[in-house]
């Protein structure tokens, strides 16, 4: 494993599981469409972390219904569907409302991709510009920053399996890690909280 701080970058040269696979088919048809970035869990089960995840958490980038249908047409000419609804203008609904939308495969409800848009607010204004491009043998993904990654498991989610996922990463890339940064978004996690703002509920997995 690579990481190039200046260019954001980390090269992962491992075979791909299927759930890589997945990930990697369904994200590069979603980036034609709109910016996307990784959340959650599934950053330090691809960082090598050894345990199972159903989901795969996803933000994007606030699109029109125009766009979005185009999204929502090519993922179903390419055997993914939507487990909330089959009608796009119903789905795109759940998004507006501020709702997560799932796909997966035609075959198979799990694994499966949890989209939602981000709220608009000073924790997430720099949500698309604060990722790191994780290269793979057969694509390339994008995932949140490592210090926001560990800022939401260590102060937002907290459980055991949360800890222990922040802790994966810490040990990963140790002094690389940006303490000063994870700091900072903590404080803004908990200004968030305090107003009555726990959002990021597609950070909890299933």
């Amino acid at each position: 494993m690579i990481y190039n701080q200046e260019k954001k970058e980390i090269i992962l040269n491992r075979e791909l599981s299927e759930l890589d696979k997945f990930a990697i088919k369904f994200l590069k048809i979603v980036e034609k469409h709109v910016e996307y970035v990784i959340i959650s869990g599934y950053i330090s089960i691809l960082l090598g972390r050894a345990r199972a995840t159903e989901d795969i958490d996803v933000f994007i980038k606030k699109i029109s219904f125009e766009q979005f249908s185009k999204l929502y047409n090519e993922l179903k000419e390419n055997d993914f569907w939507c487990l909330n609804a089959e009608d796009e203008e119903e789905i795109f609904d759940f998004l507006k409302e501020g709702l997560a939308i799932r796909f997966s495969r035609i075959e198979s409800p799990i694994p499966n991709f949890e989209v939602k848009f981000p709220k608009k607010d000073e924790l997430d204004n720099e949500l698309f510009e604060d990722v790191v491009s994780v290269i793979l043998k057969n694509g390339k993904l994008k995932i949140s920053s490592l210090e926001r990654h560990i800022a939401f498991k260590e102060e937002y989610l907290k459980s055991e399996k949360d800890i222990e996922d922040a802790r994966h990463v810490r040990e990963l890339f140790g002094e690389k890690i940006d303490n000063n940064k994870i700091n900072k978004l903590k404080q803004l996690i908990k200004i968030r909280c305090k107003n009555g703002k726990k959002v990021y509920e597609t950070w909890k997995d299933k």
